[in-house]
């Protein structure tokens, strides 16, 4: 079956290549047989077009220079439009920009003199993909979207598609998916009129990587199906590029089902032909599925294949995709050492690839990609003079030689002179340059030694402040705490205690003594971040682990208060300096039980939210004024009783608050009176880029 369409297929070609050739071969013996007219120069255009369309451009050439010179002589403007036009065309596949864009605007004057619409949009539309092409995206795009406005009126469907096409794939480039998304249906429409199946089957499939791209899955699975739908049955080459991004699509929906059938589908096709890309896109995919349904190992040998077929084949999208997966699994299997290697490795990668899509032209704004009816007068260039590889110019006449080598002369005369004026203007602006700068460098030496004399006289009245706090606070609440310690230390070695009192106040010396600790250890921190001592040393650490060791140390003072304490933390792991979170979650758990009371609940959990590890404190106790609000995290002493009189610094909060940020992360408050307060911290999950 398959060599019965491949012979079809050939003779029709083959058919195809004899009609134009037999068309060829009919306008050239018209051509021989006509005067040195205007229709002799519309019947060479027939010809050149003929031969470009075939790629035949160095025959195109010969026509075109013919054409250029019988035009010329008889002031045929349009002819002349046209074959500047065809040997613009040919520059440009040539890669040859100055000569191409110049013939570009020569034959576009012309058409523009004869208000040749067509003639304009044409020309219009292939400078614009030829700036397009030199990465010049806001001109190019201008270009093509005038092009299309006459190309839609003419209705030129031909011209239309290839248009469309082209400005999606512009804007595809720029990332400007929803206009890309916009041109390629537009394109996709004119095909269908066309019947152009193999072009219509490209764009369908260019829609559903758009759709993917621009997270909106159901629309790319719906465009992904149509391609295999329109596909023949035996077109293994899109199948098994379409197959395994299908079903990485059904993935995202946790269809389970329909990614396995696709996957393993695209895995089957993509060995058979030893397609190592679409073998990449299967196995990552399979990677994925396996990973969700905790088939570890199978997903953990299907990685492994698919990072050796990306480092091999060179394809950073996918090995970007390889990583993020195995810092998952990893994750999964709480080899966290493992999965922060990973996690580095991907960000690394992440950051080299953004780099390298950094687009070499100036930046686009939004009015850039939507088209401008005044373009054409602002954009201003300067065109080097075109060089006439074709030899179609008359030579110059001798006269003219001489008056010009006589012009050259005068110029060459005028220029000596203008020069030496300008040198001796030079050296004179240069000697006021370097004094001007001289002293420049002396105030901006001065300004520098004055600027470091107020930030060290602001740094040691910052200390002196932070002295004073630290004795104003030993002097009073440390000294409280310790003296009420001393008191019943001394009670007992007088004997003054019976064993019964001695029991009763226990809950009350452990009170003094966890206040004491709490202090000496939030007044430490607080000096040396005043100090700017503080130094975080992130490294991956169990949230679910903190929140364990710091509710051991409130579980007795939870009993003696009548607290209950619910505890929703999961195993996660987020990226900072434990000792600090440490600190952070101590303060807010002290915070909660002081401002709680007998038959209150205090709840920690966390969650992952964008990627981020958020961490929660809850409390059913007093809640906090409106007023109070907006004086926590401040660096003051703002502090309020406990239900049961207990004191406080009113530095723990703006501890935990420099803390947080220290671990660039976040701390937050929701509270309603009397009915409860909650804390929330967020943290990076992985180092910041």
């Amino acid at each position: 079956m398959r060599r019965i369409i491949t012979l079809i297929a050939l003779a029709i070609s083959t058919l195809l290549g004899f009609s134009q050739t037999q068309e060829l071969d009919s306008l050239s013996i018209q051509l021989a047989f006509e005067t040195q007219d205007s229709l002799k120069v519309e019947t060479s255009l027939k010809i050149i077009e003929l031969l470009y369309n075939n790629k035949n451009y160095d025959k195109a050439i010969k026509y075109i220079i013919e054409s250029e010179k019988l035009s010329n002589s008889l002031n045929y403007d349009k002819g002349i439009a046209e074959t500047t036009y065809y040997k613009s065309l040919i520059y440009a596949q040539k890669g040859d920009y100055i000569n191409a864009i110049n013939g570009y605007h020569k034959s576009k004057s012309i058409f523009q003199k004869h208000n040749d619409t067509t003639g304009i949009a044409k020309v219009n539309n292939s400078i614009g993909l030829l700036e397009i092409k030199r990465g010049n995206y806001s001109e190019g795009l201008q270009y093509c979207l005038a092009a299309i406005k006459v190309l839609e009126e003419l209705n030129l469907k031909n011209d239309l598609s290839l248009a469309y096409t082209n400005l999606a794939e512009a804007y595809s480039k720029i990332g400007a998916t929803d206009y890309a998304i916009k041109f390629n249906l537009k394109a996709l429409d004119v095909l269908e009129q066309l019947n152009e199946k193999e072009a219509i089957l490209k764009t369908n499939l260019q829609l559903a990587e758009l759709y993917s791209s621009n997270k909106e899955y159901r629309k790319s699975i719906e465009f992904y199906e149509t391609v295999l739908n329109r596909a023949s049955k035996s077109n293994d080459s899109i199948r098994g590029r379409v197959y395994p991004k299908l079903g990485r699509e059904y993935l995202k929906f946790n269809d389970y089902d329909k990614a396995s059938q696709y996957l393993l589908e695209g895995l089957t096709l993509n060995r058979k032909s030893n397609d190592k890309a679409g073998l990449l896109l299967a196995l990552n995919g399979l990677g994925d599925l396996n990973l969700h349904l905790n088939r570890l190992q199978l997903a953990e040998q299907q990685l492994y294949e698919a990072g050796t077929i990306a480092k091999s084949i060179d394809n950073n999208r996918e090995l970007l995709t390889y990583y993020k997966l195995m810092k998952d699994l990893d994750s999964t299997k709480r080899r966290f050492d493992r999965a922060y290697v990973w996690q580095r490795e991907y960000y690394d990668l992440k950051n080299s690839l953004d780099q390298t899509d950094i687009i070499d032209s100036k930046p686009l704004k939004a009015s850039d990609l939507e088209f401008n009816p005044d373009f054409d007068k602002e954009i201003s260039r300067t065109i080097e003079e075109p060089v006439n590889n074709f030899k179609s110019q008359p030579q110059e006449t001798y006269s003219g030689v001489n008056k010009f080598k006589v012009v050259l002369y005068g110029l060459l005369a005028a220029l000596a002179i203008v020069s030496t004026f300008l040198i001796l203007i030079y050296v004179k602006r240069n000697s006021n340059i370097k004094y001007t700068q001289e002293l420049e460098e002396k105030n901006i030496k001065i300004q520098l030694q004055n600027e470091a004399f107020a930030e060290q006289t602001q740094h040691l009245e910052n200390v002196n402040n932070v002295k004073d706090k630290l004795f104003s606070i030993i002097s009073h609440d440390l000294k409280d705490s310790l003296s009420s310690i001393n008191g019943f230390i001394n009670l007992m070695k007088e004997g003054s205690l019976t064993r019964e009192e001695f029991d009763n106040l226990i809950p009350e010396l452990s009170e003094n003594a966890n206040n004491a600790s709490l202090l000496l250890f939030n007044l430490l921190n607080w000096s040396k971040s005043q100090m700017q001592s503080l130094d975080p040393k992130p490294s991956l650490f169990d949230i679910q682990e903190v929140f364990e060791d710091k509710v051991k140390l409130i579980e007795q003072r939870l009993e003696s208060k009548g607290i209950e304490l619910v505890d929703h933390s999961l195993r996660d792991f987020a990226y900072a300096d434990r000792s600090m979170i440490e600190i952070v979650i101590q303060n807010l758990l002290a915070n909660a039980l002081k401002f709680c009371k007998s038959g209150d609940t205090i709840t920690v959990s966390n969650h992952i939210s964008n990627g981020s590890c958020i961490i929660s404190v809850a409390d059913t106790g007093i809640g906090i004024s409106k007023e109070n609000m907006d004086k926590l995290f401040k660096n003051s002493s703002f502090t309020t009783l406990g239900t049961n009189n207990e004191k406080g610094t009113g530095l723990g909060l703006s501890i935990c608050k420099e803390l947080v940020e220290l671990n660039n992360g976040k701390i937050w408050v929701e509270s309603t009176l009397n009915v409860g307060t909650t804390f929330y911290i967020q943290l990076p999950k992985s180092k910041p880029v």
